[in-house]
């Protein structure tokens, strides 16, 4: 019997102190002022062989970790910077007011192309005469003539009947006149302080519109990359030879444009041709055309060959017009230019 309760406090001494050991390095964690009350309660409970045991386990168990006054502070510092960060992100995206406007179709839809606004799009004159054609009288007109001829020569070997991918190279190529034309007109009438009776404005809308077009025949025609490769080979070498002749004869320039839309023209009755007697699949019309000329959804590709061609037609006319006011002695600026039609 002595020895059993011996034995029981030698082991009631040895835990107690094991645990006492634990209890006051937590509590040093905790408070360092509350370690010499937990050592002392402690030595106390170990005397008495683990009796306290679980009222010096539940003494020495940490509360909750209160925050001091400076952490709190420095809290609300870091977040006030972020919600700054915050604040100045979404200042940024509009402080120069270049955030999109809410636009809408006509059926309460959201536009969704960011190239050209509903403002831009229009319906194609489909009454417009087609045959007309410039007969060349004086060198220049002959000249030009000859000219489109013979750089139809190789573009007929290299497509051969593929339109669609003859029409991409064509409007690769229609959409240069235009922009040079107007870029050149737009620094004549800054340097000579001068109107340019519209006729820059009227140059950059065609250039724009052969834009659209190939944007148009992209949709519907994947190109090659060797395809891809003669277009930028064909784009260098044409805008520099047409920017060069402009700047010499601009109306030898006009008329080579002219002559190049009845050639875009008879290419795109071909295309026609060749949709209706079934050698090429009459797809539906892909959603830009479909927004850009106003035409029904349910549109096919021969109401986008249509619609392209009437425009070629107009430019046709445009060009041949301004070449006119060249050959009579005029400037451009002295004849109202066609706007309001592209």
């Amino acid at each position: 019997m002595n020895r059993f309760v011996a034995r029981s406090l030698m082991r009631g001494l040895i835990d107690g102190c094991n645990h006492s050991r634990r209890g006051i390095s937590t509590a040093s964690r905790v408070n360092p002022l509350e370690t010499v009350g937990l050592a002392r309660n402690h030595q106390s409970a170990s005397a008495l062989g683990g009796l306290y045991r679980t009222r010096m386990i539940s003494s020495v168990t940490p509360g909750p970790t209160t925050t001091t006054l400076a952490e709190k502070k420095e809290i609300d510092r870091e977040e006030g910077v972020e919600s700054e960060k915050s604040d100045k992100a979404a200042v940024v995206s509009s402080y120069w007011g270049t955030s999109r406007q809410k636009i809408k179709r006509e059926d309460g839809t959201d536009w969704p192309w960011n190239c050209f606004m509903p403002w831009d799009s229009y319906e194609a004159d489909l009454s417009i005469d087609l045959k007309k054609h410039h007969v060349p009288k004086a060198f220049l007109d002959k000249f030009a003539y000859r000219t489109v001829k013979i750089l139809r020569i190789p573009t007929d070997i290299f497509f051969q009947r593929r339109y669609g991918c003859r029409a991409m190279m064509l409007e690769t190529v229609a959409a240069v006149p235009g922009m040079v034309g107007g870029m050149l007109l737009h620094l004549r009438s800054l340097r000579k302080f001068q109107h340019s009776g519209g006729w820059v404005k009227a140059l950059l809308e065609e250039a724009e519109n052969e834009r659209m077009h190939l944007m148009t025949m992209v949709e519907l025609v994947k190109p090659k990359w060797y395809e891809r490769l003669l277009v930028l080979t064909v784009q260098g070498v044409f805008f520099n030879s047409f920017f060069v002749v402009y700047l010499l004869s601009p109306k030898l320039a006009h008329r080579i444009v002219g002559y190049l839309e009845e050639e875009a023209i008879h290419s795109y009755t071909e295309y026609l041709k060749d949709i209706e007697n079934g050698n090429i699949e009459n797809v539906p019309a892909p959603a830009i055309a479909i927004d850009y000329w106003r035409l029904p959804k349910n549109s096919t590709l021969k109401d986008v060959i249509t619609v392209i061609r009437a425009d070629e037609a107009h430019h046709r006319d445009v060009n041949h017009f301004a070449a006119d006011v060249h050959f009579q002695g005029k400037e451009l600026r002295e004849a109202p230019a066609p706007l309001g039609y592209h």
